[in-house]
């Protein structure tokens, strides 16, 4: 115990400046976050280069793509329980705490995984079917989607192993191991879609596999940089035995931070059924942009990522001034960072949509949603950097009243609304930066209310 409680005075979270803090830890993350974007931009590359059915192929990615944000959603939520567990209980010193909250961790992504396993089994194709009607691309769908959920174990476990790293301030392990999967799946790609090295043409389904394999790499380095690079943390099959005190801990934050992801591929799904009562290529299109958009989110979310632990442990040791500094600079840094995008998106909207080869018609329509829904990307900063605080504060109901506002209470409904009653159906896009202004009006409001009842 004494040589644990000897590494845990030297934990970089709790004595480094924490503006320095937020740019070491945040920068790996934000790495890291942005190789998981990657996955989907990848595939979705290739996969517009199938000759002759370019744009069916993107329709059934953009089909399947809120299951896979669904995986992803289920396996960061209960991630960032353990995460701002862990945390807590390293600044309190609660050392047989942290062991047992990783053992169940683990549990409960095999759980995760078994799921949607069987998701796979009896609910993939009335899901698919309710989105499209198109044969093509219901069969194309079919392939794609099955093999990702049917070897979803690669995801759903790599980002519990992540967040384990993480809990510690092992950002660069993280990193490392996502840009090895993202490298395996960009190698992959293209030998297995188009058959090189003498291999079979698999067209859509090259591209599953390509994604689960490269999913495979970064869940087996995360476990060998945890077993063996993560002290503060003693594992053991003991550990793994479910406690339902510890596990109700854990989604007391992490089922706000599920529901928070979850929405994202909740409105993925509605905005498809909305839009496709344009015509199939506002749908493809729109899934275009969105994964475009990723690479802003997700770099958001890699600061989201590092202010969490960060504040978590802070709070738990009682240190408000640091905890105060991390709110002030996660925020503003957030903020810059999207801003960046923003303005980054806007100047090269159509070249970033002509990577694609895809009709013109699809490239116009993803341009013009892309120009109109970044213009809410500062509010979205300052979304996404409050939701990370309410997470580490314990106020993990906060966060999904933020996410329901951005993502289902305003948008959804103003998409609906415009696609109905406007004559320009481009105008639909204006639902997401309006969504965003009334969420951060709220979200702020929330923060002063938490902020006065913790003293900070």
């Amino acid at each position: 115990m004494s040589e644990t409680n000897t590494i845990q005075s030297g934990n970089k979270m709790g004595i480094q400046p924490v503006r320095k803090l937020i740019l070491t830890m945040g920068i790996p993350m934000i790495c890291s976050m942005v190789v998981q974007a990657l996955y989907n931009i990848i595939d979705s590359y290739f996969v517009s280069q199938i000759p002759k059915i370019a744009d069916q192929a993107m329709n059934a990615l953009t089909l399947a793509f809120p299951i896979q944000m669904l995986m992803v959603a289920v396996g960061v939520g209960t991630g960032v329980g353990v995460n701002a567990l862990i945390s807590r209980f390293l600044g309190q010193k609660e050392f047989e705490t942290v062991n047992k909250t990783t053992g169940n961790a683990i549990f409960l992504g095999i759980c995760t995984y078994i799921v949607f396993f069987l998701f796979g089994i009896f609910g993939l194709n009335a899901y698919l079917r309710s989105q499209s009607s198109n044969a093509l691309v219901l069969h194309l769908g079919t392939q794609y989607l099955s093999i990702c959920v049917f070897l979803s174990f690669g995801v759903i476990l790599s980002m519990v192993y992540e967040k384990l790293l993480q809990s510690t301030g092992k950002t660069l392990q993280t990193t490392v191991a996502q840009l090895a999967g993202a490298l395996a799946n960009i190698f992959l790609d293209p030998v297995l879609i188009f058959g090189w090295f003498g291999l079979p043409v698999m067209g859509i389904s090259g591209a599953a596999y390509a994604t689960v394999i490269g999913q495979m790499v970064t869940l087996a380095l995360n476990m060998f940089f945890h077993y063996f690079y993560n002290p503060e943390i003693k594992n053991g099959v003991r550990y793994l035995k479910p406690q339902k005190d510890i596990i109700l801990h854990i989604y007391q934050i992490g089922i706000p931070a599920i529901i928070l992801q979850a929405l994202m591929s909740f409105m993925t799904y509605g905005v498809n059924i909305i839009l496709a009562g344009i015509s199939e290529n506002y749908v493809t299109a729109y899934g275009v942009y969105y994964k475009i958009q990723q690479f802003a989110f997700f770099a958001g979310f890699g600061l989201n990522n590092a202010l969490i632990p960060l504040v978590a442990y802070n709070y738990g040791k009682g240190d408000k001034q640091r905890v105060r500094d991390s709110i002030k600079y996660g925020t503003l840094d957030t903020v810059i960072l999207l801003g960046i995008c923003m303005i980054v998106m806007e100047i090269f909207a159509n070249p970033l949509a002509s990577i694609f080869a895809l009709s013109p018609e699809i490239i116009a329509i993803c341009v013009q949603a892309m120009k109109i829904i970044v213009t809410g990307f500062l509010f979205a900063g300052v979304n996404i950097a409050l939701q990370g605080i309410f997470q580490a504060l314990g106020k993990g109901m906060y966060s999904l009243i933020v996410s329901l506002i951005r993502m289902v209470l305003v948008d959804l409904p103003l998409a609906w609304l415009f696609i109905r009653f406007a004559s320009d159906p481009s105008l639909t896009f204006w639902a997401f930066p309006i969504a965003e202004l009334c969420a951060a009006i709220v979200a702020w409001l929330m923060y002063r209310s938490v902020k006065k009842e913790i003293g900070l």
